[in-house]
């Protein structure tokens, strides 16, 4: 703890409000959000920790803070500067999962459709469906039984889906508004849990038709009502009445927190949803947090009520979710909580082994690769190589390791563009110089650590750059290869030495596992590069092929080889006149 820390704590108010802590590069990395301010801070620098809060604690150099009025205020802008600043420490849910739901469009020919976007189009939306195949299987059995359109624009004749009967075709028949609205009727009661009064229905009608002698009708309304049985009841009831709602529950160990969401809809469980993450703060807090970003996710449409266990406060929630939040305390709900919260303990028992793998694999060889170079836990790395063959199409690539893993959303491809010919030095100097150029010009992360393909004039050249030019104080590093190509040294420091790593470390595999990887992605980028420009050029002596038709080829045949075998009728469907076709046939034979 700093002077500016201590400081700091001692002026600390006892209201309520959210904290900022800041790393020495004043980039924050986590907010929290506390009751009472003094304590909750002062609890980072005092007493002790698990090993997870101590290298949180172990960055922070500086912290701020904003006083609210109110604990529902403090979730909020909580909430509101975790999104802002996304500090690596908290849980930050990404929307990089939507669940379909099934929409009736408001047309004046509606239809049914599978949709993972909600959009205010006035349309109606059913679900969500965290089983995909669950909606798909639903809506198959509403074309089945209600024979709305199903083109995405009226054709000038029937189609299949009429001779079907799942249509009625309105491209060339008249269909009054009131058969449409008899039929959304229906598909809206059956998707409200209504599907067992369709069902008595139908099977009133198949008796009356029988009845009747009209044996194929009543065989129709027969399948009708298998396939309501075998798509709507192959699930256990889960509850008497069919309100949608979603079930929470928790459980925390060793710092880590595992949520269980139980979907229920129309009275049926549909799915769970896991969610497993490490915690810094009190852990009532902690899942009102994860409650409020849970919903803000535009996948996670907000049921009619939630249950959520005992110890969370359901005031809080539901000031923060404007919807009915329940604990229950007895009967079927509360069954539904502990057994959500039974699973999740479950969860967070079987991932703690993996857990402890994957952290020994990353972030602790990160700790102990920063011990051994004598500097900073290198939490980001960005890794560096060249690739070129005889000068050729010369490349470069960057790859981003954060925490120990590829984070691949931040990979970038550079085409050399100042250098002639096959030098290593002065491609390393221009992609450097562009790459933290950028990075000072954007105000994007600095890396804790630059690594290098190769040795010592290699880590020199970048250390001009980094350094001299743009006055940047990062470590840079170098990874030599043995004679078989394989990592062999990690070259560092000023004078340059080697530091000693075992060969079977963790830390050592790491750097492995960057080496390789940054060599993979200047390697492909290079060869598609290559194979773009040998495409290209078999071109460029035939009269009548320009830049645009080079892209068309390149675009329809994807590689020399595919339009060498190519006849001249395939050029010529592409629109190329037929003289410029048979020539291009014959200079590529």
């Amino acid at each position: 703890m700093n002077d500016r820390i201590g400081h700091k704590l001692a002026i600390l108010p006892d209201q309520p409000g959210c904290y900022l802590m800041k790393d020495r590069q004043d980039t924050i990395i986590y907010v929290g959000k506390a009751k009472v301010l003094k304590n909750r801070v002062r609890s980072y620098f005092t007493g002790s920790h698990d090993t997870k809060t101590q290298r949180l604690v172990s960055e922070i150099v500086d912290f701020e803070y904003i006083v609210t009025s109110s604990d529902i205020e403090a979730l909020i802008l909580e909430m509101n500067l975790i999104k802002k600043h996304d500090p690596k420490y908290n849980i930050m849910l990404k929307d990089d999962k939507s669940y379909p739901y099934i929409k009736l469009t408001n047309e004046r020919h509606p239809k049914l459709i599978t949709t993972r976007k909600v959009k205010k189009d006035k349309g109606k939306y059913f679900g969500p469906y965290p089983n995909a195949q669950a909606a798909n299987e639903t809506k198959k059995l509403l074309d089945r039984l209600y024979p709305l359109r199903k083109c995405q624009k009226l054709p000038d004749k029937v189609c299949l889906y009429y001779h079907l009967g799942q249509c009625l075709a309105p491209c060339v028949n008249e269909v009054k508004t009131e058969t449409y609205k008899e039929m959304t009727d229906e598909i809206t009661r059956f998707l409200n849990g209504g599907y067992t009064n369709i069902k008595a229905n139908l099977q009133k009608k198949m008796h009356e038709a029988a009845v009747g002698l009209e044996f194929e009708r009543a065989s129709e309304y027969r399948d009708q009502i298998a396939n309501i049985e075998a798509t709507m009841e192959k699930q256990k009831m889960m509850t008497s009445d069919f309100t949608d709602r979603d079930v929470f529950g928790y459980a925390i160990d060793k710092g880590w927190m595992c949520v269980q969401v139980f979907f229920i809809r129309q009275g049926k469980l549909i799915e769970r949803d896991v969610s497993l993450f490490p915690v810094y703060g009190e852990k009532e807090e902690e899942f009102l947090t994860y409650l409020g970003q849970f919903y803000s996710l535009p996948e996670n449409f907000k049921p009619k009520e939630i249950l959520i266990p005992e110890s969370a406060d359901e005031n809080l929630a539901e000031q923060l979710l404007n919807i009915k939040v329940l604990k229950p305390k007895r009967g079927q709900k509360k069954d539904l909580v502990k057994l959500a919260n039974k699973n999740a303990q479950i969860s967070l028992n079987e991932k703690f082994a993996l857990i402890e793998r994957d952290e020994e694999r990353t972030v602790n060889a990160i700790d102990k690769l920063g011990k051994a170079m004598n500097i900073y836990p290198p939490y980001r790395i960005e890794a560096f190589d060249n690739s070129n063959i005889q000068g050729a199409d010369p490349v470069s690539a960057l790859v981003v390791f954060i925490n120990g893993k590829p984070e691949k959303k931040e990979y970038r491809k550079y085409k050399i563009k100042t250098v002639k010919g096959p030098d290593d030095y002065e491609s390393m100097r221009e992609v450097v110089r562009r790459r933290y150029t950028r990075v000072l010009r954007d105000k994007l992360p600095f890396p804790d650590l630059i690594l290098i393909d190769g040795g010592k004039g290699q880590i020199d050249t970048v250390k001009e750059i980094i350094e001299d030019e743009l006055g940047l104080n990062i470590p840079v590093a170098g990874l030599a290869k043995d004679d078989k190509h394989r990592t062999s040294q990690l070259l560092f420091g000023s004078p340059l030495e080697i530091i000693p790593l075992a060969r079977n470390s963790q830390e050592f595999y790491l750097l492995q596992r960057i080496q390789d990887e940054v060599h993979r992605f200047a390697i492909t980028f290079h060869r598609q590069l290559r194979g773009k420009s040998a495409f290209q050029s078999a071109l460029d002596d035939i009269e009548g092929i320009g830049p645009v038709r080079k892209k068309k080829l390149l675009r329809h045949f994807g590689s020399l080889k595919k339009m060498k075998e190519a006849s001249v009728e395939e050029f010529t469907e592409l629109g190329l006149p037929i003289k410029i076709a048979e020539a291009l046939k014959e200079n590529l034979e």
